[in-house]
């Protein structure tokens, strides 16, 4: 158990420190070639943030663990909002300006329904992954789409100044770029391998440490890119890598997870973790839409709601083992 507890620790520790550098690589090489800000912000950086989620799932749906496949999908969704939004808000209230991703948020919500209906029946089958990742194709097309044809929008003002203190190199950036992505898997496997036997050690479902552990550990690039961003008053940036990491997860991880092995699970995961996921994307609609002004506002009053929620529910789910 112990082997397994410094397995989860280390994998973490890497994890996180491979997810920004392969987020750090692949945004300065799309730069290199010339690749608009805002494209970057919305695609390249999603993809980055939501790479630990994708490579963690999809091996544990390798190795015919699906409790961990889905629990860290969407307890990273939970994390994202609850836990990065809730402490982020707190650190500095958050501001939507953004038209682009005040397009998004429904779309998310919408994302968020179609995934609680497809876990209704208790199973992701392959036909399910495949709907998930053909709404996922379609989803990125709009965003290319959007990005090259709104190129001022304040989103892209942002990325351009998060940009600007990047010097890499090309070979410097792909060397980063290859660099993280082979620990991200290396340190997937270890994380994946030591959570399933400290689940097996307490007893309890690779589900919950899913849910718990993994999803948190998961979320940390997105916490610290989050916390970063609001500090220097990039509040698009904020609300842009939650709903881009949300929508990779939805679709892509658990598409992904779902096309290599079925997914199957109990009632609890509608009940109570969907729910969940889709009351709190809900709240972030109504949040993040704002309908004064023109733009939404996430205050240190919500923020403190969305983090004793995220408390609550990680309270409940350690009750439950």
């Amino acid at each position: 158990m112990l082997l397994a507890g410094l397995a989860v620790l280390l994998g973490l520790a890497v994890l996180v420190w491979s997810a920004d550098r392969f987020v750090e690589g692949a945004a300065a090489t799309a730069q290199h070639f010339s690749v608009p800000p805002l494209l970057i912000g919305m695609v390249v950086v999603g993809f980055g943030t939501s790479a630990p989620e994708m490579v963690v799932s999809a091996i544990s749906a390798v190795e015919g663990n699906p409790g961990i496949a889905l629990g860290n999908a969407y307890g990273s969704n939970i994390a994202n909002i609850a836990l990065v939004l809730g402490v982020t808000a707190l650190i500095s209230p958050v501001l939507v300006h953004s038209s682009i991703l005040r397009k998004e948020l429904p779309l998310v919500l919408g994302v968020t329904l179609l995934a609680s209906y497809q876990v209704l029946d208790g199973e992701i089958t392959q036909f399910d992954a495949w709907v998930l990742l053909l709404v996922f194709l379609f989803v990125m097309g709009w965003t290319i789409w959007k990005g090259l044809k709104n190129g001022s929008d304040s989103l892209a003002t942002d990325m351009e100044e998060e940009l600007v203190g990047q010097n890499l190199t090309l070979k410097l950036a792909i060397l980063w770029l290859v660099v993280g992505l082979l620990l991200l898997v290396a340190s997937s496997r270890l994380l994946v391998w030591g959570a399933v036997e400290l689940a097996q050690s307490f007893g309890v479902s690779d589900l919950i440490i899913g849910l718990t552990i993994v999803a948190i550990g998961t979320s940390l690039p997105e916490l610290a890119s989050s916390v970063a961003a609001a500090r220097k008053g990039e509040h698009d940036m904020v609300l842009g890598n939650i709903l881009g990491s949300n929508l990779f997860n939805t679709l892509a991880v658990v598409g992904i997870a779902g096309a290599i092995h079925p997914l199957g699970f109990g009632p609890e995961v509608f009940w109570r973790d969907a729910m969940v996921m889709l009351l709190l994307t809900l709240a972030l609609f109504v949040l993040g839409y704002g309908y004064k002004k023109g733009q939404g506002r996430i205050n240190r009053l919500a923020g403190g709601a969305l983090l004793a929620c995220y408390l609550a529910y990680t309270l409940y789910l350690l009750s439950s083992i």
